[in-house]
């Protein structure tokens, strides 16, 4: 009976480790390189004061050179933070504080900052889950830093975290900073798990920072698959990337959104570029957040989950052979198609060809993946307007003809 108790206290004793262990405050020391910690941020002239007889900056005080007047102070330096579009980002994605929200010249510019604050040029490392967004790698060899590859599981187009192995990785190596997870993945148009992305934010063995890239999630039923940038109240080590580009259809003005914990954020803040967010962008940007912004980003939305459906639909019932599975679950504003062989296989050689066949002589530009692990013989195709799938679909049935 006493060995009994001692057993079951034991247990009981084990657990409260685990929990108070697990739930530990997140650690910055750990996380953000020591220079990038000790570092004293630029102090920009708008920082101090931005509004009366400004002679402190060196701007031009006779107004920019352009032919016709336009509205904003484009003689004067942007704020380094806008604080105005933060505020909407903050209602729209349901976040604490304007303090959660970091501002950046396209993910891409988030990327590369998150790898500069956390990762040790020559030593660090990330880990990324191909297939995935090519731009990790890119950022990574630019700044010297490695990168652990653990693959997803893509076995019947599944496009999931192999948890265990990642997990198993930041545990072996202490040198990964941060790991990106994208979801919904590019090229997989798949949405993780969230039990897998907790998996990994929980992982007791990893101290640095979880990246997870939601550039697509606005076009995902939310009531199914829901953002996990509210979890940033509660995972501290978590970073959410999202974007202007896809759902808002802004890809031109270059405007990526960094939620995160407000001491990562005030990280961000100090590294980055003092005046990285040009008053243009910042005008745009502020009237694509506005209600009726916001509505007309909705109204899109369904148009284009309504063309997803029925391009689905279309490859699913294709005229000629050729057009085999869609893989994935179909959740971004694209979809990962397989090309056939004669034999029904999905094949390499004869995606490329058919992807080429169509950029160069029938003037539709589709992405040749295939070469990506995972996605043997396949294309990416953007979802367009009606009349873009109609044109799509029509050469599409042309050049699988074409090319034997």
């Amino acid at each position: 009976m006493c060995h009994i108790l001692k057993t079951e206290l034991f247990k009981l004793g084990l657990t409260l480790f685990l929990i108070l262990y697990c739930t530990m405050p997140f650690d910055l020391q750990k996380a953000i390189r020591p220079n990038i910690l000790a570092l004293q941020p630029y102090r920009c002239a708008r920082d101090d004061y931005d509004s009366g007889v400004l002679l402190d900056a060196n701007e031009n005080a006779f107004g920019p050179s352009l032919s016709e007047p336009r509205s904003g102070d484009l003689n004067r330096y942007p704020d380094p933070l806008h604080p105005d579009i933060k505020e909407r980002v903050v209602s729209l994605r349901k976040i604490p504080s304007v303090h959660n929200v970091f501002l950046g010249v396209g993910s891409d510019e988030v990327i590369d900052l998150l790898l500069r604050i956390a990762c040790v040029p020559g030593k660090d490392k990330i880990l990324i889950t191909p297939p995935t967004y090519g731009m990790y790698s890119v950022c990574a060899q630019i700044n010297d830093v490695g990168v652990v590859k653990v693959n997803l599981d893509v076995e019947e187009g599944a496009y999931q975290l192999e948890t265990e192995a990642v997990n198993q990785a930041l545990k072996s190596d202490p040198t990964i900073k941060v790991v990106f997870l994208c979801s919904p993945g590019n090229p997989t148009s798949t949405c993780l798990n969230p039990d897998s992305i907790r998996a990994v934010l929980e992982n007791p063995d990893y101290s640095g920072l979880v990246v997870v890239d939601e550039a697509y999630i606005d076009f995902v039923d939310q009531t199914k698959n829901p953002s996990v940038s509210t979890w940033i109240t509660k995972y501290p080590n978590l970073v959410v990337m999202q974007t202007l580009s896809k759902s808002f259809g802004l890809a031109g003005i270059r405007m990526g959104v960094g939620i995160a914990n407000a001491d990562v954020i005030q990280i961000l803040n100090n590294t980055k570029a003092p005046y990285n967010i040009s008053t243009l962008t910042a005008q745009v940007a502020l009237e694509a957040l506005s209600d009726k912004g916001l509505e007309t980003m909705y109204q899109n939305i369904e148009q284009l989950r309504q063309q997803r459906d029925l391009l689905i639909e279309a490859l699913q019932n294709f005229p000629v052979a050729g057009v085999g599975k869609i893989r994935g679950a179909a959740e971004g504003n694209f979809l990962l198609v397989e090309i056939l062989n004669q034999n029904g296989e999905p094949c390499n050689q004869r995606a490329e060809q058919v992807y080429k066949n169509l950029a160069e002589s029938k003037d539709v530009v589709v992405r040749f993946r295939g070469k990506d692990y995972g996605c043997t013989g396949c294309l990416r195709i953007s979802v367009g307007t009606e009349q873009e799938m109609k044109t799509c679909l029509k050469q599409l049935e042309i050049a699988l003809q074409e090319v034997a």
